[in-house]
């Protein structure tokens, strides 16, 4: 159960703590003083959505903390590997900028791990809530709550998630055979148009730059043949090669006078290997740049071939070449088209006769389980002072299966006896919502592991002996749970067992809101003003004791009735 609510810098909330206790808690107080507040506290520390406007005016960050103990979620800290301990305590810090910080018991959590371990700890009913059950898409999760078991649920799902699979491979496979003659000739074509250019990886460049050398073929050839007439001469006269040999000879013949000589004949002899090759190098280059013109030609052919496939299939050697294998893949699957379809046809009718079972499997439970709801809802109204109300589950039985099985579910109510039942949506009132939503959640509550439940304003349209019927109710979910009810009704506020008021005070030009746990004469004046306004007399405050009286005493009753 929630044993502590921390709130700092929540709106007009700058600092106050909720110490819950078992039994019915209940928050009272004027429209506006704050009541919400401590509700959207409590949702934003269970991780639900929020927003940086709820942070107060002037403060960097708001602060969250909530404490629980004797709870159920141990399966929880063993999956996310938090250590769990006997209390387990929640803090969210949302800063001004809207980012915001989780831990649980002081290790960091993601806002959707704390979320789903608020399932765990506690029950809120929201005043959007009653409107969920004018909804009718709400309806079969109503009645799944109740009757299906979640592993069934997950099973069917997961069923249906593999049959629209093998659906959607199908249907992006089927074509007609118009369509797949084209596509098949399409491939063809560009496989043979890659094939016949035979791609060989870094060849454009290799052939782009054998053809630029060409074209510059003439300039070079006569650079190149006067630098190689410069070395091995000419008919004109000799060459550097002639002129090194002859004064290596020369300097031979004069070493055995001067042994100085030595050293510049290595050089020398250096020299002229060097321009030996250097020689041969011009030679070689030469040789190379003797083409003839038919070369360019076939050059220009080459890359002009080249140069259309990469721009059509990839841009590079390699893209194209990848290119290939996949459209060469693709024809072969066209190809076996139907072979291929045969085989998902089979697969898809395998999944959907398994799918169809399990949605089988579910609305037998949910026929079964909606008699059962039924009888309990009826119960449970005629209880809430609706004694001629009727309930009823409609089931209809789809075609095909969908997301959630082959059942369309609908609630039907006839709030006053001899009436024609119809549409919750159409045919009950504000307050009739509210005791047709107090109900299912009583109902449902007594399957539920979660032990604590908030109800958000559930006397919404409820007054006079009805709203009587709704406290007792409230105290009678309250002996096996934890309540935590924000109401304006005496009746309901009687009945707690632990009462708060909410009350808004202006200090030095803030307005800021106030909690303060009830003692016995609190509590007497608190329900008098909600019975007659500010003009608290006697006669209000007999009128509130007695209602007091009578809440201590229809308590005792059903608890020596549960004894």
């Amino acid at each position: 159960m929630l044993t502590l609510l921390h709130i700092e810098n929540i709106a007009v909330v700058e600092k106050t703590d909720i110490e819950f206790e078992r039994g019915l808690n209940v928050l009272t107080g004027e429209t506006g003083a704050g009541k919400s507040i401590i509700i959207d506290s409590l949702e934003a520390v269970l991780g639900w959505r929020t927003s940086r406007e709820i942070v107060r005016r002037g403060a960097k960050n708001a602060l969250v903390t909530a404490v629980f103990s004797d709870t159920d979620c141990q399966q929880w800290f063993t999956e996310n590997g938090v250590e769990s301990s006997d209390e387990v305590v929640l803090m969210r810090r949302i800063g001004e900028d809207g980012k915001s910080s989780c831990r649980v018991n002081g290790v960091p959590v993601s806002t959707s791990q704390l979320r789903e371990l608020g399932s765990y700890l506690i029950d809120i009913h929201g005043q959007g809530d009653g409107q969920k059950l004018t909804d009718e898409r709400y309806h079969r999760d109503y009645l799944d709550s109740f009757c299906a078991d979640q592993k069934e649920l997950e099973a069917y799902a997961n069923s249906y998630k593999k049959l629209k699979e093998v659906q959607r491979e199908l249907d992006a496979l089927s074509m007609d055979e118009s369509e797949r003659a084209r596509r098949i000739d399409t491939l063809t074509y560009q496989i043979d148009e890659i094939e016949r250019a035979h791609i060989i990886p870094g060849e454009y460049q290799e052939k782009l730059t054998r053809r630029d050398l060409l074209k510059s073929a003439g300039r070079l050839m006569g650079a190149v043949a006067e630098a190689a007439a410069a070395l091995y001469g000419s008919d004109s006269g000799d060459g550097a090669l002639d002129l090194i040999t002859s004064a290596l000879g020369s300097i031979e013949h004069a070493m055995r006078f001067s042994q100085e000589l030595g050293s510049i004949y290595e050089k020398l002899n250096d020299l002229r290997y060097a321009a030996e090759d250097t020689a041969n190098d011009l030679v070689d280059l030469r040789d190379r740049l003797n083409f003839s013109p038919e070369e360019l030609d076939q050059l220009d052919e080459r890359l002009d071939t080249l140069k259309r496939v990469l721009r059509k299939y990839g841009g590079s050697e390699e893209a194209v070449l990848e290119y290939l294998e996949e459209i060469r893949a693709e024809l072969g699957d066209v190809e076996s088209y139907q072979e291929r379809i045969d085989e998902l046809e089979a697969r898809l009718e395998k999944r959907r006769k398994d799918t169809i079972a399990l949605a089988g499997e579910l609305s037998a439970k949910r026929r079964k389980g909606s008699k059962k709801l039924q009888e309990l809802i009826i119960k449970e109204l005629h209880e809430l002072s609706m004694a001629g109300a009727d309930f009823a589950v409609e089931i209809k039985s789809l075609d095909e299966p969908g997301p959630t099985g082959m059942d369309d579910v609908r609630f039907l109510i006839a709030a006053n006896k001899g009436e024609t039942m119809g549409r919750i949506s159409r045919v009950a009132s504000g307050g009739e919502l509210s005791r047709v939503m107090l109900a299912m959640k009583t109902v449902l509550a007594d399957g539920d592991s979660v032990q604590s439940m908030v109800f958000d304003e559930i006397d919404t349209g409820v007054s006079g002996i009805a709203a009587q019927r709704v406290a007792e109710k409230l105290a009678s979910i309250s002996r096996t749970k934890q309540v935590i009810c924000v109401t304006h009704l005496p009746q309901i506020s009687a009945m707690a067992d632990t009462h708060f008021s909410i009350t808004k005070l202006e200090a030095d030009g803030r307005t800021s809101t106030s909690v303060e746990k009830l003692n016995e004469s609190g509590r007497k004046r608190e329900i008098a003003r909600l019975t007659g306004g500010d003009n608290i007399t006697e006669t209000s405050l007999m009128a509130a004791q007695e209602q007091m009286n009578y809440a201590a005493e229809f308590k005792k009753r059903i608890d020596s009735a549960s004894d």
